[in-house]
């Protein structure tokens, strides 16, 4: 199955997952054409809201050139319903044999959480390399990642939870990395504003990140 780190279009790997909340659905298609034309096709639509499924729809169906996910899946009911929205990569903040069972079957790309070096054994047991480092900062940050490359050098980690664009490139640099997750390029008053210009130049900053 082809990673959730590879489904960028093009060849050149994004390094940021912007981490959408849609609390409107009319607002998922002008968002997601903002961020692509800033550089970050990869788009996580988080299932927090009611309209985040209706949102995952109508980013598949109107913005060909984005990847749409759905995150904050949280059951295999969640899983299910992703999917027939349309979702094309999968992201948990945890996971359980239930959960992670779900994911494997939906037929997608996914990324289950950790936070933990125990959680991170236990999924590359199961074969799952690839994962999602949650909450990044609080759970210890760039040391705790770079401390588990030398032990666990098969674990890829896409971290999110407080990243910002000041450290994100630590993040970027470290060897297991494979991307970051944020949301600073959707400030709130953006979003209220239905700013589309304002989220696509900090779309194109968080682009452009690189490691140190």
């Amino acid at each position: 199955m082809t990673s959730v780190f590879d489904l960028a279009p093009g060849d050149r790997a994004v390094p940021v997952v912007p981490v959408v909340v849609i609390e409107d659905a009319a607002d998922a298609v002008p968002l997601a054409r903002a961020l692509v034309a800033g550089g970050l096709p990869l788009i996580e639509v988080t299932l927090r809201t009611p309209a985040a499924l209706d949102a995952v729809r109508a980013i598949a169906d109107g913005v060909p050139e984005a990847v749409v996910g759905a995150g904050t899946v949280v059951s295999a009911a969640g899983v299910a319903e992703a999917v027939a929205a349309g979702a094309r990569f999968l992201v948990s903040p945890g996971w359980t044999e239930g959960l992670l069972g779900a994911m494997r079957d939906a037929g997608v790309p996914f990324l289950p959480g950790v936070s933990t070096a125990s959680e991170v054994v236990a999924l590359l047991e199961r074969g799952v390399e690839d994962m999602k480092f949650f909450p990044a900062e609080a759970a210890g940050g760039v040391p705790y990642l770079k401390s588990l490359a030398g032990p666990l050098p098969r674990a890829r980690f896409c971290p999110t939870g407080g990243i910002s664009p000041a450290s994100a490139p630590a993040y970027l640099a470290l060897p297991n990395v494979g991307c970051v997750g944020g949301t600073w390029m959707l400030p709130p008053d953006a979003l209220a504003a239905r700013d589309w210009a304002r989220v696509e130049s900090l779309a194109r900053g968080a682009a452009e990140l690189s490691s140190p």
